[in-house]
């Protein structure tokens, strides 16, 4: 569930007979219009913040928040990986003090048809862009006029023609491209409404005179201790659900009936879980620190936080199979994993019709087949409560997992029966080992290591050649949380620094990394990440993805 509400909406869709693909372009050409909308925004008089939630309508479904803009930005260039990757420190001073709000009002969802099968899916926010420049009048008429009607002029590949006037006491922009898609801008003092829907500014307006109701009310006030914050609504969640539930779908299998058996248990799934969810960011001496919360139904947030219970201790003698190539490493931290499991698999069918229940009940096990498992109940019954699962490869096509054998015989059983013993790996490792094709298990003395060969065969390797985790990186996995990943990247330094500044083309690939530690309490989820980057940084990089 946690894993699902942080995908991106990429991937292939089935419906009516066709796959869509969406594409990303103009979700990254709102996080560009932010940057380029605020970056030129060098007209600050010093003046107190202004109070953006009263300008945004109460029924806004994602709404973003920063009271200063440089220093939501400065933890990226001072970090090691953009130094490494980039030409030269851009300068941000310029961004002191700028206010900046979004408001997402809604989705819309587009189909271009390429062949008779595929078919090319967009996904366009419906936003606005609200800034307060704390400028005079004419400065920021001016920005408008001669700044963002070049911005949209780039954004739309071509010269647009312009419409200016009085408009509701103050001066209204129209921008409309050759193929018909439109900009607009309106400037009321030094406020500055930026958006691609012209409803969506009109409801602000409305909200900034007092005709209308503004997210005052669902959103706390700006924290200043945090450097970025932002919210979504139940109906944003109920909205983010049914695009994820079909992004999702396309990646879960090529057999059309279970892509649209996913497409509709997921939002279903999601909606009945997750009722609203904040986000806050903060400096922390890695970069940044990154908490969200989930928001959940009392009675599943009771359930999960006491059956997902975390333990104390952990067993870091597991971690010696873990490879120091491991693209990712997680950690489960949970007093009874089968409990938890089943618990899971009871609230969620809760949460869903009948089909979607009857649907998680039978393809609940499809999680454990990559590892050789038929039966997860089973193998979680007889393992400890320590559970560490790797990634060898960026895709995730080569897991393994690794558990302290609590009970042989449930473990064993638990396992496909097509897995029978390899005695010319067993006699060159010294290890008991089942092998059936790419899958393999392997019983390490009090361990079972069961997945991709190759995987599982580097996870054995890592232990005598020791080229195992460092006990410096294992201390990053703490004990009181149900779930502690590690991730490693590639290229996105590169991506960040080639945006903000120009990246150097004679440097390798550098590798950031992020921590995220997942907890459950009787209110809902709570995940903390601590990255080079943050959430910030992840923004950043969908503005130069392809």
């Amino acid at each position: 569930m946690i894993g699902i509400l942080s995908q991106d909406f990429n991937g292939r869709v089935a419906g009516a007979g066709c796959r869509i693909k969406f594409k990303r372009f103009e979700l990254r050409s709102v996080a560009f219009t932010l940057y380029v909308f605020t970056f030129a925004l060098c007209l600050s008089c010093g003046s107190q913040p202004t109070d953006l939630r009263l300008l945004v309508p109460a029924d806004t479904i994602v709404y973003l928040e920063t009271n200063d803009l440089a220093a939501a930005l400065q933890p990226i260039i001072d970090s090691k990986p953009f130094a490494q990757a980039a030409r030269s420190k851009p300068d941000f001073s310029a961004l002191n003090g700028v206010q900046l709000a979004v408001a997402v009002t809604g989705f819309n969802t587009t189909e271009e048809k390429l062949t008779d099968e595929y078919s090319v899916g967009r996904i366009q926010p419906n936003f606005v862009a609200i800034a307060d420049t704390h400028a005079w009048n004419w400065q920021a008429v001016a920005f408008a006029e001669q700044k963002l009607g070049s911005f949209v002029a780039n954004i739309y590949h071509s010269e647009p023609t312009a419409e200016k006037y009085d408009k509701n006491g103050g001066k209204y922009f129209t921008w409309t491209a050759e193929d018909g898609r439109k900009a607009h801008a309106f400037v009321s003092g030094s406020l500055i409404f930026f958006g691609n829907d012209e409803k969506a500014i009109e409801k602000c307006l409305a909200v900034k005179r007092g005709e209308a109701e503004s997210i005052a009310k669902t959103v706390r006030p700006y924290d200043p201790a945090t450097l970025a914050s932002g919210y979504v609504s139940t109906d944003g969640v109920a909205q983010m659900a049914a695009l994820a539930g079909l992004s999702i779908a396309s990646l879960t299998s090529d057999n059309e009936e279970v892509q649209k058996a996913v497409a509709v248990i997921l939002p279903q799934l999601i909606r009945g879980t997750v009722k609203d969810i904040s986000w806050a960011a903060t400096r922390h001496a890695q970069g940044y620190e990154d908490r969200f919360t989930f928001g959940g139904t009392n009675e599943t947030s009771m359930i999960l936080s006491e059956t997902f219970a975390s333990t104390a201790r952990i067993d870091a003698e597991m971690f010696q199979f873990v490879p120091n190539t491991a693209v990712s490493v997680t950690l489960y931290n949970l007093d009874k994993p089968n409990i938890a499991w089943r618990s899971l698999l009871l609230t969620s069918q809760t949460k869903v019709d009948s089909f979607g229940a009857m649907m998680i009940g039978e393809f609940s096990n499809a999680f454990a087949e990559p590892y050789g498992v038929i039966d997860a109940e089973l193998f979680l019954s007889g393992v400890g409560s320590n559970i560490v699962t790797l990634r060898t490869d960026p895709e995730g096509d080569m897991p393994a997992l690794i558990a302290l054998i609590t009970n042989d015989e449930a473990v064993r059983r638990s396992l496909a029966p097509d897995l029978k013993p390899d005695n010319s790996i067993s006699s060159s490792i010294g290890f008991e080992v089942l092998r059936d094709g790419d899958t393999m298990t392997v019983f390490a003395g009090k361990f079972v290591i069961t997945g991709d060969s190759e995987a599982v065969t580097a996870a054995i390797l890592s232990r005598s050649a020791r080229t195992n985790l460092s006990s410096a990186t294992v201390e990053l996995f703490r004990p009181g949380n149900s779930a502690s990943s590690l991730s490693f990247a590639s290229g996105q330094a590169a991506l960040i620094a080639d945006l903000f500044s120009e990246k150097r083309t004679d440097e390798p690939m550098i590798q950031t990394f992020a921590i995220t530690e997942t907890r459950f309490s009787r209110t809902g989820i709570e995940r903390r990440t601590v990255s080079e980057f943050g959430f910030v940084g992840w923004l950043a990089t969908q503005l130069t993805a392809e």
